[in-house]
């Protein structure tokens, strides 16, 4: 006589249970990456008794323009990515000074009144290139920062990254980000 033996069965009733302990475990201890973006904030609402409509004077106004082709041209001159912080640093901090690190003796046609008076205008088409657009904010916010920087040091004797909240307003209103971006 044979004697047959009847295979185990594997119960899995519980399978889905420990399937699912298992995605809620991944779900709550892995971290998602989340873009920051770039952070800038928007001007307030402009109210009643404020003049929205003024005029920029030219002289406080610099203009970065983006083309398709990956270059870069500040008031129509054609510069490379590495001199523009130092260029911005200039407009902005000269407080009407006509000489300027890379002018070499001439009449500096990028001389602002003031820092809280200088606007950057950048303007781009929807062809630029995504990376020099971001390279180009990069460099802005590396030219106020550093400023920013300086002004800290000098003003209070602290990098601006120690700063109390409130003297980080005052270096902030003494160097505003004041940037205008247009799509052509």
């Amino acid at each position: 006589m044979k004697h047959y033996r009847t295979p185990e069965k594997v119960n899995a009733g519980s399978m889905a249970d420990i399937a699912f302990l298992l995605l809620i475990f991944f779900l709550v201890t892995t971290t998602i990456s989340i873009d920051a973006g770039i952070k800038r904030q928007l001007p307030s609402p402009c109210s009643d008794l404020d003049d929205c409509t003024k005029t920029v004077a030219e002289r406080n106004l610099i203009n970065i323009e983006l083309n398709a082709s990956n270059e870069i041209l500040v008031n129509e001159q054609l510069i490379e990515i590495g001199k523009l912080k130092q260029i911005l640093m200039d407009f902005i901090d000269n407080n009407g000074d006509s000489s300027c690190s890379y002018c070499h003796g001439i009449q500096n046609p990028l001389a602002s009144d003031n820092p809280k008076k200088a606007v950057i205008a950048i303007t781009h088409t929807r062809q630029t290139p995504y990376e020099v657009f971001i390279q180009v904010q990069d460099e802005t916010t590396k030219a106020i920062m550093e400023l920013r920087e300086a002004y800290s040091l000098n003003r209070f004797n602290q990098p601006y990254s120690d700063l109390k909240a409130v003297d980080q307003i005052i270096v902030q209103k003494a160097y505003p980000i004041s940037i205008s971006e247009i799509v052509k």
